[in-house]
């Protein structure tokens, strides 16, 4: 990405069609229009480590062609061009000259000692004068409190087959909204393998019949927008986000328009909307900013949904009850495990055809607006929906609820909170072992040993740590004369009829089993979760909002705190507010 050293004309430079490797450290080379950049695989390897790659912007930003790998090896960083043929890199303990054929050689090795004690060579600069680069005058305007945005044409771009000129009617406006501290490494609880961060619905402009529009924004805020037809169905999504500079007035020519073709000339003299002020954003009435998925989405689903689809029927096969597993509820989990939702499932693909993702994708809508097996919902209900969808489809509506009160959490993408070592989890485990593994022996079928076994899913319904006894690990093996469902079967009796693995809830083993997961129960009623009364969050949080200046500084660790409010705060904090006179 380039942008003025002020911050304006922010624009992909290169790659953003080609995803599993971060760019990163580029600079330029004299003489030349290319950049150097170390090319680093998937998320980036530590320290910025990767590929030296020599990178030409002539062919745009997409042809792969226009990287040439100059050294292969993963263990460069930080180069720096002399010219096209010669680099000074850092590689761990050491400093190197490599020329355009990647050959190497030493010029300064840190002393053992340094390197004992785990001392690496980072950002080395030659000490030399040189031509002063071309200086760009300033361009934002730091007194006013926004920007300007105009679009061309919303019907133009790549991959647009089949969306008419006059269908666009708005832009939806979303807001990524910032972490205060990421520790968890990946992206559950916030979504399963979907969007890594919180996203605002911020509102709506309008686009003229030829396409344009012309609106302001508040600067310095990460937004993206999604393009509306007269339904509010989404016909095409940014997958990236930009930003304006307090006073800018930025351009785009389409959706997703090609950067090596000129857009024809519409023969008019200039776009409807600049015959207008610029449009100012219009909230989405009736609907959250930030989604909450049991506050929000739960309610509908036990509207509408649960007569069908509950922990006795299970219709489908699928659980749209409400209740707390160890990390979220078996509705959320059977949404995303069924692909009711498409969210893009952090896919490594951008600019995807038009109305193939987002609610307009989304199987569940097509369910709502078909009035599935009867079900009609009211009209606040579906646009309920559809923004939740939109913005991500996200469980909680707070980072705050990251790791707090769950079992099998995730920290730095590796589970935490487990309880492998709970006397109750390991006599559970036992029984598991003896009276379920039999049956359930292939990885599909096989049950979670632990709270935290995240294996197929399963701990995201079979625990009901609401109701312990409830629990489907217990319902479906006990028998229907106990008030279970008898679908698991064990020996056979007497007369060879198969037998339910647990006659009665006075089975040792049942009650062993109901032991594991009502200790899962109280665990989560003293750590307590987002969707709880008097929720404790993490102490990393609180650390931050107190770093950050949004909590007092006196403020305890194990305090029950009004996450939702304290964080709109933070991320209030962040927005940008013109010196005053």
């Amino acid at each position: 990405w380039t942008m003025n050293p002020d911050g304006t004309g922010q624009m992909t430079f290169y790659g953003n069609f080609h995803p599993g490797i971060v760019m990163i450290d580029a600079k330029p080379v004299p003489d030349s229009e290319k950049v150097v950049a170390i090319f680093s695989p998937g998320h980036g390897i530590r320290e910025h480590d990767g590929q030296i790659t020599l990178v030409n912007p002539k062919k745009g930003p997409d042809d792969l062609g226009s990287a040439q790998t100059i050294a292969k090896g993963y263990h460069y960083r930080d180069p720096w061009a002399f010219s096209e043929d010669c680099f000074i890199t850092a590689s761990g303990p050491r400093i190197l000259l490599v020329n355009g054929k990647g050959r190497e050689h030493v010029l300064y090795h840190l002393p053992k000692e340094l390197t004992d004690a785990g001392v690496q060579c980072h950002e080395p600069r030659p000490l030399i004068a040189r031509a002063r680069e071309r200086i760009i005058a300033p361009l934002s305007k730091p007194g006013q409190p926004t920007g300007k945005l105009v679009l061309a044409d919303a019907h133009l771009g790549r991959n647009m087959t089949g969306v008419q000129k006059g269908q666009i009617k708005k832009l939806l406006i979303l807001e990524t909204l910032p972490m205060p501290i990421h520790y968890t490494g990946g992206m559950q609880p916030i979504t399963i393998y979907g969007s890594f961060t919180l996203e605002r619905i911020v509102g709506t402009v309008p686009v003229e019949p030829d396409g344009s529009a012309y609106f302001e924004v508040p600067a310095l805020r990460s937004y993206f927008f999604v393009a509306l037809d007269e339904n509010n169905e989404s016909v095409k999504r940014m997958q990236s986000f930009m930003t304006v500079q307090p006073g800018e007035t930025l351009s785009c020519v389409g959706c997703h328009e090609s950067r090596t073709k000129t857009p024809a000339n519409p023969n008019r003299s200039s776009l409807l909307a600049l015959n207008r002020e610029p449009s100012r954003i219009e909230p989405v009435p009736n609907v959250p900013e930030v989604f909450d998925f049991p506050r929000d989405i739960q309610p509908i689903l036990d509207r509408h949904c649960i007569q069908c689809h509950n922990d006795r029927d299970r219709k489908a096969g699928i659980v749209l009850n409400g209740y707390r597993s160890p990390m979220i509820t078996p509705s959320y989990f059977w949404l995303y495990a069924r692909r009711q939702i498409a969210d893009g499932h952090n896919e490594p693909k951008s600019s995807l055809p038009p109305r193939s993702i987002g609610a307009v994708a989304s199987p569940l809508m097509h369910k709502v607006k078909s009035g599935h097996n009867g079900v009609q919902l009211s009209p606040q209900e579906i646009d309920t929906l559809r923004y939740w969808i939109e913005a991500g489809g996200t469980y909680p509506g707070t980072y705050a609820a990251l790791t707090g009160g769950m079992i099998g959490d995730y920290d730095e993408n590796s589970q935490t909170n487990q309880d492998y070592s709970w006397p109750t989890t390991q006599a559970g485990a036992e029984v598991i072992n003896r009276r379920c593994a039999a049956c359930h022996t292939d990885s599909v079928r096989r049950l979670p040993r632990a709270l935290c076994d995240d294996t197929q899913g399963y701990r995201h319904w079979v625990f009901n740590l609401d109701d312990p006894q409830r629990s489907l690990l217990l319902q479906i093996p006990l028998s229907k004369d106990a008030g279970g469902l008898g679908l698991c079967v064990g020996q056979k009796d007497p007369q060879g009829q198969p037998m339910p693995v647990f006659a009665s809830v006075d089975d040792p083993d049942f009650k062993i089993l109901l032991a594991m997961i009502t200790a899962g129960k109280q665990h989560i009623e003293q750590e307590t979760r987002f969707d709880m009364p008097r929720y404790k969050p993490p102490r990393y949080w609180i650390r931050e909002m107190k770093r950050y200046g949004v909590l007092a500084a006196d403020t305890p660790l194990d305090a029950v705190l009004d996450v939702r409010a304290i964080e709109s705060r933070y991320w209030q904090s962040l927005w940008y507010k013109p010196e005053t006179q």
